[in-house]
């Protein structure tokens, strides 16, 4: 797309922009990280295109299970149907943008679908969202247009980051000024025969002149045997209730964890201000919500997985458990109970203990500790 675009000025004149490449690699970088729109998700799917949240910029991806982080992806987002997005960019005038750019990505993208956890990343959105000063829970819900309260949904999306990356339902993408050709081929024949991968490229042209400067995204690798196959799971998400949550359980862990989530729910009853029940397209949930002063506090998920999800991720924004010492409080309450050990790094994280662990004496130990919990919260 080499030339010149122009711009009609309101006195009549026409101003050239010339095609430049970019001055760094970096540049490039830090555009997409602020603009991701330039992603050209309107030309992947122009009635429903993905759009874009950013994870991190340089994010490492582990060699194996459990793992320190060793390679580093340029970028990572999400979409709203929560599918990864890996990007890797490069100037055309790196010789490496025609071989070993793509070697990187396959590399980067199997060990991310083997290695990748869902708690990493949720970390790694954390992190950014802090360097931006701003809620982790609050941007992802504007970005999902829900409330920021709904921790239910927000947990839904998460989990279907999980079951994405599990299936291998996520999207390569190569972007630089420009595409040479044969990498163009290189992302054609993969975007064809990767199914359920996407991989496609997006060259984003600079056009610069008296004092402006426009940017031209092009979706490229889309060819016409690809057209209509895409990375976004399509699958609708399903509303769940006492009866399928309890039929779900009952199939995959048994008798026993039933009574363990059956018991729970008729304790929180009557104390929380309502319970939410999950829209997750595998795994059930509820959370019992309290209400007060306004806020919602979400206690706790019971997950059709056989697990309760203590929500300490959720507790740091709010009175009184935004004060570290009083998380604290409640992890020692917490491991005090006998067979149950959660590690003290997860007061800002959303840790699990399993039903079975939680029985008999266990199971009425946890619930005084969440008697507890309500307490505080009505006293402030």
């Amino acid at each position: 797309m080499a030339g010149s675009i122009f711009v009609l000025q309101e006195d009549g004149t026409l101003d050239a922009l010339c095609e430049q490449p970019y001055a760094s690699e970096a540049l490039l970088q830090r555009l997409l990280a602020k603009y991701p729109d330039l992603l050209a998700g309107d030309q992947m799917n122009a009635d429903d295109p993905p759009r874009w949240l950013l994870v991190a910029r340089e994010t490492g991806i582990p060699l194996e299970d459990g793992g320190g982080e060793w390679m580093s992806l340029d970028h990572l987002f999400l979409d709203q149907d929560g599918v990864p997005t890996l990007v890797e960019v490069k100037r055309s005038t790196d010789v490496r943008i025609r071989r070993e750019v793509v070697g990187q990505m396959l590399d980067y993208a199997s060990h991310a679908v083997a290695f990748w956890t869902v708690d990493a990343m949720r970390a790694r959105f954390a992190d950014t969202c802090e360097a931006q000063r701003c809620n982790p829970d609050e941007a992802l819900a504007a970005f999902l247009t829900l409330d920021p309260d709904d921790g239910a949904a927000l947990d839904a999306f998460w989990q279907q980051v999980g079951t994405n990356l599990r299936t291998g339902r996520i999207r390569l993408l190569f972007v630089a000024d420009v595409i040479p050709s044969p990498l163009l081929r290189v992302i054609e024949f993969l975007n064809r025969f990767m199914d359920p991968v996407q991989v496609l490229g997006v060259e984003v042209h600079q056009y610069v002149g008296d004092g402006l400067q426009t940017l031209v995204p092009r979706l490229v690798g889309d060819t016409a045997a690809t057209q209509g196959k895409s990375a976004r799971t399509t699958r609708p998400s399903r509303q769940w209730d006492e009866e399928s949550f309890f039929a779900a359980l009952r199939v995959g862990h048994g008798d026993e964890a039933c009574g363990v989530a059956r018991r729970m729910l008729e304790w929180a009853t009557p104390r929380a201000t309502r319970v939410f029940w999950g829209k997750g397209t595998q795994n059930g949930s509820f959370v019992p919500v309290l209400r007060h002063r306004g806020a919602d506090h979400q206690l706790f998920a019971v997950w059709t997985s056989g697990t309760v999800e203590l929500y300490f991720q959720y507790y740091q924004y709010k009175e009184p458990f935004a004060d570290e010492g009083k998380r604290r409080e409640l992890l020692a309450r917490v491991n005090a109970i006998d067979g149950v050990e959660v590690p003290a790094d997860a007061i800002a994280r959303r840790p699990g203990i399993s039903l079975h662990t939680l029985r008999g004496a266990a199971l009425e130990a946890f619930l005084a500790v969440y008697q507890w919990v309500i307490d505080e919260i009505l006293a402030t």
